[in-house]
């Protein structure tokens, strides 16, 4: 029989409220400051390269930290993690506010990043402990993925309204504020929800790599993740260098599509319970497939615009939407005992196949046309659909 925590029994948005800052701000801190790292080197006396490092860094450290965290949330439950991680990620944003210092930037900017992978770790391995066999689940999931996706996107507009206004600091201090405050109502609400055998148990992880469903699941995951990186990887150049969009017009046009993220998201629920977990995922990849399809018949026939990438981005978003609402479950159910441990290999194997592969296809194929995005989002639902197909 699944856990049941009974100490959870908060309403879908409550739980929305307290879990989803967390989600948010981890991902945030990624490049919310892009617009102002040309002015960073002569405040800090440092290079280009040194800032330009400090973005590498905190990606490296928010996938590979997790490897520690996950299993040390197995020990010694969700609640010290997240809350220990929400206090480094807050700590280290406030001196990264009023550091002149280089190392030092370097330094704290990987502690931000440490607490941020604690924090998000701890967060799924909750939302697993909790909602793993609840229709809830589908509709946190969704939108949680759909956060990692779009939120290091749309970060870079928001750091550049807030370093126009106040300075590039207060960025930092805007991420420590904000994460103190979702410390603080985590400390009055946000219950362990770790099961009590898992405090004792081995944490086994060659088990979980040897499960067909976790590598399953996992793979859809990256394929939805990469999607999205590989359209944030190329819509500047498509939208801005080829299409003559102005910053302000691209910005607005990127944004719908997480505007369909976030609407799709609200009703993942219903189509989960209508297709179940194996059943949304293959849809979800479909989608992948047609908005492929879309944005090669765009790339060949059409001149770059709105109706050529951004549309057909849309159907990619609905597909990211339905298929970050089952993988999660998916690839976690059979390890309720380990959810921290199983968590981390989850993000950190996302993260590496991400970056490689979506990385790969923008430099072999070109920045500036549809073509990485349509080849990704084939290949890699493909490869989901046939690890699929051998799952059943």
């Amino acid at each position: 029989m699944p856990f049941r925590n009974r100490d959870w029994t908060y309403h879908l948005p409550v739980a929305l409220l307290l879990l989803a800052p967390f989600d948010i701000l981890a991902s945030l801190a990624m490049d919310i400051y892009l617009p102002v790292v040309p002015e960073m080197p002569a405040a800090l006396g440092t290079s280009a390269t040194v800032i330009q490092l400090t973005l590498s860094l905190y990606m490296l450290m928010l996938g590979a930290g997790q490897l520690l965290f996950g299993p040390l949330s197995d020990r010694i439950g969700r609640r010290p993690v997240l809350l220990g991680g929400a206090l480094l990620f807050a700590g280290s944003s406030l001196i990264l506010a009023a550091t002149s210092s280089a190392p030092l930037f370097v330094v704290f900017r990987l502690l931000q990043a440490a607490g941020a992978s604690a924090a998000l770790v701890a967060t799924f391995a909750t939302v697993r402990d909790v909602y793993a066999a609840r229709p809830e689940g589908a509709v946190i999931y969704s939108l949680l993925g759909a956060i990692l996706s779009f939120v290091p996107a749309l970060g870079p507009i928001g750091g550049a309204l807030i370093a126009g206004h106040f300075g590039w600091r207060a960025i930092f201090m805007l991420l420590g504020a904000l994460m103190l405050a979702a410390m603080i109502a985590a400390l009055a609400r946000w219950h362990e929800t770790r099961q009590k055998t898992a405090a004792g148990a081995a944490i086994d992880i060659g088990t979980i790599l040897r499960s067909g469903a976790f590598w399953t699941y996992t793979i859809g995951f990256s394929a939805a993740m990469g999607s999205f990186f590989v359209f944030f990887s190329t819509a500047p150049r498509v939208l801005i260098e080829r299409a003559g969009f102005s910053q302000m017009v691209f910005s607005l046009s990127f944004a719908t599509s997480a505007m369909v993220m976030i609407v799709a998201a609200r009703f993942a629920g219903r189509f989960v319970k209508r297709w179940g977990t194996a059943g949304s995922l293959a849809r979800g990849m479909g989608l992948l497939i047609l908005g492929a399809m879309l944005l090669g018949f765009g790339e060949l026939f059409l001149a770059p615009s709105f109706v050529s990438f951004i549309l057909p981005m849309w159907i990619i978003s609905l597909g990211i939407v339905l298929t970050t609402a089952v993988t999660a479950n998916g690839a976690l159910a059979d390890f309720g005992d380990r959810a921290g441990t199983a968590v981390a290999l989850y993000f950190c194997i996302q993260s590496l196949i991400v970056a490689c592969a979506g990385t790969g296809f923008v430099l072999v194929l070109g920045g500036d046309t549809a073509w990485p995005l349509a080849s990704f989002c084939t290949v890699s639902a493909a490869v989901t659909l046939l690890a699929l197909r051998r799952l059943e």
